[in-house]
């Protein structure tokens, strides 16, 4: 994998998976360094929820008066709108897994445990999870690998590979020819 300089970041995306379904996890990442127009870009989607979709600054603690910001700061973001028991998938497990996942690239040495960059994340938990244990698995494992691309580069090989197999891409929400 290719290393970036991390004064690079701004506007890095990327993609992971983590888990297996129904609990698996996918998400986008994008890194924003702040006062950039990506950073700014991410704050009006925070400071726009809507329904069903609730944009929130990441948060950890045992209990919401101990809530902690966790540096970077995290703005994470439902994909699909949520409902009853996917409230708690979404808010608790995803949230502490997404947490992790960028915390586990602050340990890589990937990002700095500061206000200098922000983390977005879109995530998307499939409608028939379950288990909250194993969500929170998969969010921490896709947010990691999602996060570790953006901030070291894609492998240019893999990119490649792509581009040599465009005529034969699929997807699983895709049935036509």
């Amino acid at each position: 994998m290719q290393q970036t300089p991390r004064g690079d970041l701004d506007g890095r995306i990327a993609q992971g998976w983590g888990g297996r379904a129904p609990n698996g996890v996918h998400v986008n990442v994008i890194l924003a360094r702040r006062g950039s127009p990506t950073a700014a870009a991410m704050i009006t989607a925070f400071a726009s929820p809507s329904p069903g979709f609730c944009p929130i600054g990441v948060p950890v603690g045992p209990d919401q008066p101990s809530y902690e910001t966790v540096n970077p700061p995290i703005i994470m973001l439902n994909k699909a709108p949520v409902e009853g028991f996917a409230e708690t998938l979404v808010f608790g497990a995803a949230t502490v897994g997404t947490a992790q996942g960028v915390l586990d690239c602050v340990a890589e040495g990937l990002l700095e445990a500061d206000q200098e960059t922000v983390v977005f994340v879109a995530l998307w938990i499939d409608p028939a999870a379950d288990d909250e244990t194993d969500v929170k698995h998969a969010a921490r494992e896709a947010v990691a690998a999602a996060t570790r691309e953006a901030a070291g580069g894609r492998d240019p090989a893999a990119a490649r590979r792509l581009v040599e197999i465009r005529d034969d891409l699929t997807h699983p929400f895709y049935g036509g020819r």
